[in-house]
């Protein structure tokens, strides 16, 4: 899937400095950990699933 894959190819554009570099990947698995653990709530019944969106124009 393409989660990531535009951000990662902009990130290339420029140096990232190592200690950044941790700090924004422990981030982003922080932010992965949670978004799994939120679907699987959802899908367990534990907390309510977000209202599908209307497309107004």
């Amino acid at each position: 899937q393409r989660e990531g894959i535009f951000r990662e190819m902009k990130m290339r554009d420029y140096y990232e400095k190592p200690s950044q570099k941790r700090a924004r990947e422990k981030a982003e698995a922080v932010r992965r950990v949670r978004k799994l653990a939120r679907k699987k709530m959802q899908r367990e019944g534990l907390i309510a699933a977000p209202a599908p969106r209307v497309a107004s124009r």
